[in-house]
């Protein structure tokens, strides 16, 4: 696929953690001029029929994506798929999977809460999120943080991850799941492109450079979280393993009034990248 402009290849929508629909991403996407939006939704693909029609109306290309949460010394490690294959059933599966496993971490996270004396619900999650817990869509700490601060127990999103729902926070578990190694091998098992997803939240450069060793295919070298520092590095990491540099927005939306992560489009990278992804989810069809 030849795209020529800018692209975002990386937002959420509320088939995850995100507060908008889907095809609102697009439509986002065309107001900021870019030729080209990625849906990364976590643990599922729920939102990217929907986008891709909204994409083929507008004249913007949507790719297909789709964020796995993986686990790796003692830290979430996310790898991002892209171009997989959507009507693989085992794929599929596996994306079911890992959102059980969310909701179990949703669950013990309100447990949590509960021993510390904030009567939250899964109830009050579920309602916040829209959803009911079932199907393809994804609920998440973002739910959990938004009944906290409808309920008054914290100020603002931000809060409620800093005190409770963060790595290392009051209320934050992490249950077993599966390692990015693996995330690596599943998405390249459902013929698509794996890119290691901001990695500068880790804090871990030896592990992101073993993932790079080990078969991931790009890194997100640009991404709202970053810093020029970052960008450098990162952009230096992937010409000395020879993988793709890409780079999105991560984002999900406002929740009063705040942008979580960054505004679509404040981050994106030449749609030129857009091929490379694609030519190596060619490869493994």
């Amino acid at each position: 696929m030849v795209v020529n402009g800018r692209a975002d290849l990386h937002t959420h929508t509320n088939a995850s953690d995100g507060t908008g629909e889907p095809a609102g991403n697009v439509r986002l996407a065309k107001a900021a001029g870019l030729a080209a939006v990625a849906v990364t939704d976590h643990d599922t693909v729920a939102g990217v029929a929907e986008a891709v029609a909204e994409g083929e109306r507008l004249g913007i290309t949507v790719v297909p994506g789709v964020e796995v949460s993986t686990v790796a010394e003692g830290r979430d490690i996310h790898i991002l798929g892209y171009y997989t294959n959507l009507s693989d059933k085992a794929w599929l599966q596996r994306l079911r999977s890992l959102r059980g496993v969310r909701g179990v971490r949703n669950g013990m996270m309100v447990e949590r809460l509960r021993e510390l004396g904030l009567a939250v619900s899964m109830e009050e999650v579920l309602e916040a999120a829209g959803k009911d817990g079932r199907g393809e869509r994804t609920v998440g700490r973002p739910h959990i943080a938004a009944v906290l601060v409808a309920k008054g127990y914290v100020s603002s999103m931000e809060e409620a991850f800093e005190r409770y729902l963060a790595s290392g926070a009051a209320a934050y578990v992490n249950p077993p799941r599966i390692t990015p190694f693996q995330a690596i091998e599943w998405i390249h098992e459902a013929g698509g492109a794996a890119v290691i997803a901001h990695p500068g939240l880790y804090g871990a450069d030896g592990l992101v450079e073993e993932l790079l060793r080990c078969g991931a295919d790009g890194i997100e070298v640009f991404h709202s979280d970053h810093g020029p520092e970052e960008e450098s590095r990162y952009g230096a990491m992937a010409d000395k393993f020879g993988v793709i540099a890409t780079g999105g927005s991560d984002y999900h939306g406002k929740r009063n009034g705040v942008v979580f992560h960054g505004e679509l489009g404040s981050r994106t990278v030449d749609a030129s990248v857009i091929a490379r992804l694609e030519s190596v989810s060619r490869g493994r069809a």
